[in-house]
């Protein structure tokens, strides 16, 4: 009975590796006729980081804001200022966006993010189009109440001329009590 047990349990085995085998090769000649097929520049192909550049959301700008603090008083991201904004897109999907709310307690926003782009692949040059993004980085609170903590960001850049583009946003800075608050400004595309 141990010998019949071990036949079956041999050709189960061997059927298996036979199997293996014959899925392996097959799979290394579909691979080798698509790598054939594929150009030279599609096989791989890495985001090349370009400060200044465009990204799919639009131009790199710089340009001023207003403040509107919703919550956390203790920092400028908390009340309402004045504020200097910027876009530095990095690769097509990736930007910086250095954020200075002036004030008593001046709060500097370094946020990381990804630019979406919700234009249509057939819109018409002269189409208004949003660009919206969310990112997170650092917040740098000064003055009496300095502190450093998270910072998370979403919001909405409007291209409105060749060279100027619109942006509204929201950022909240998690210092010891949470600052909130929402930026809306215009920038100059460079």
């Amino acid at each position: 009975m141990n010998t019949k047990l071990l036949q079956k349990t041999s050709v189960i085995l061997g059927i298996a590796t036979l199997t293996a085998i014959a899925s392996t090769n097959s799979v290394q000649a579909q691979t080798a006729a698509d790598l054939s097929n594929t150009q030279a520049n599609e096989v791989a192909q890495t985001p090349t980081i370009e400060p200044g550049r465009a990204t799919r959301g639009g131009s790199s700008y710089v340009g001023v804001a207003g403040n509107i603090g919703l919550s956390g008083g203790e920092t400028a991201l908390g009340i309402g200022n004045f504020t200097v904004i910027s876009k530095i897109g990095f690769t097509e999907t990736l930007s910086a966006r250095p954020t200075v709310v002036i004030g008593d307690d001046t709060t500097v926003l370094v946020p990381v993010t990804y630019d979406f782009n919700l234009r249509p692949r057939d819109a018409v040059a002269t189409t208004v189009t949003a660009a919206p993004y969310v990112g997170g980085g650092i917040a740098i609170a000064t003055g009496s109440n300095s502190d450093v903590g998270p910072l998370l960001t979403a919001g909405v850049d409007v291209p409105v001329a060749e060279r100027i583009t619109a942006t509204g946003a929201v950022h909240a800075g998690f210092f010891d009590r949470t600052s909130v608050g929402v930026v809306i400004g215009a920038g100059y595309n460079f």
